[in-house]
C-alpha cells in the first residue's frame, strides 16, 4: 500500500486504450476503465442488477453498459441511468503517477 490507502494496480499500457479491464484489489473485484479522453476510472465490477461482470460491457463516453441486460452506470457517480438497474455501483478513487495507476478503495460495499 502507498500513502492514504492507495494501492498500485497496473501500468497505463496494461489497460485498453479505450475500454474496461477487471482487476482484483485485496479480494475485491473492480473494473478499471479508460475513457476516450484518457481518464481512468475504477468501479466495482459487478452489475447491481444481474450480478455479472461490468468490465465485459461496452463503454459509451463516461458510461459503462452491462452486457447482459443493458443497465448503464455513470463512471463518476456510479448511478444507473435507468432500469433495469436501480442501485448504484461503488466508485473508487483513482490516481495516476507517470504511467502507474493507483486506486483507493471506497469504504462502501
Amino acid at each position: 500500500m502507498t500513502e492514504q490507502g492507495f494501492v498500485r494496480v497496473c501500468r497505463l499500457d496494461e489497460l485498453p486504450a479505450t475500454g474496461a479491464a477487471a482487476a482484483d484489489i485485496h479480494g475485491r473485484r473492480v473494473a478499471l476503465v479508460r475513457t476516450e479522453d484518457g481518464g481512468v476510472h475504477c468501479v466495482d465490477d459487478t452489475c447491481t442488477h444481474a450480478n455479472v461482470s461490468l468490465s465485459e460491457g461496452e463503454l459509451d463516453g463516461c458510461t459503462l453498459e452491462c452486457w447482459l441486460h443493458g443497465s448503464r452506470f455513470d463512471l463518476l457517480t456510479g448511478e444507473p441511468s435507468g432500469p433495469p438497474a436501480t442501485v448504484p455501483i461503488v466508485v473508487h478513487t483513482v490516481r495516476t503517477e507517470g504511467d502507474e495507476v493507483f486506486v483507493a478503495l471506497s469504504e462502501e460495499s
